[in-house]
């Protein structure tokens, strides 16, 4: 069982950057694909990107793409989601998760999950 822990949330103006990172007990990215989701209050929720295991080619969500931005430090096994122009939509707590191999926007099918940071766009 791993241990996830995501940072780097707060709040900041529209258009505005910040960093998440994904790091935890027992991660490795040589075996774990690590997927990035948004959730806000009575709404579903979103898989907005991932990044398979082994130095996989992240994959966006139309929601985000061009917007934000998966990067990879192997040595320290820490999985980044730099979220640029961001707007007020963007708003939500942010999870990372982890699955074996191969990474996909679909929940359900990890099965390691941090606790979450919150992400507030406003002026």
């Amino acid at each position: 069982q791993l241990e996830l822990v995501e940072s780097g949330g707060g709040l900041v103006q529209p258009g505005g950057s910040l960093r998440l990172s994904c790091a935890g007990s027992g991660l490795s990215l040589d075996y774990h694909a690590i997927g990035w989701f948004r959730q806000v209050p009575g709404k579903e929720r979103e898989g907005i990107a991932y990044v398979s295991a082994k130095n996989g080619v992240p994959y966006y969500a139309d929601s985000v793409k061009g917007r934000f931005s998966i990067s990879v430090d192997n040595a320290k096994n820490i999985v980044y989601l730099q979220l640029n122009s961001l707007v007020s939509e963007d708003t939500a707590v942010y999870y990372c998760a982890a699955r074996a191999w191969t990474g996909t926007l679909a929940d359900f099918l990890y099965h390691d999950w941090g606790q979450g940071t919150q992400v507030t766009v406003s002026s």
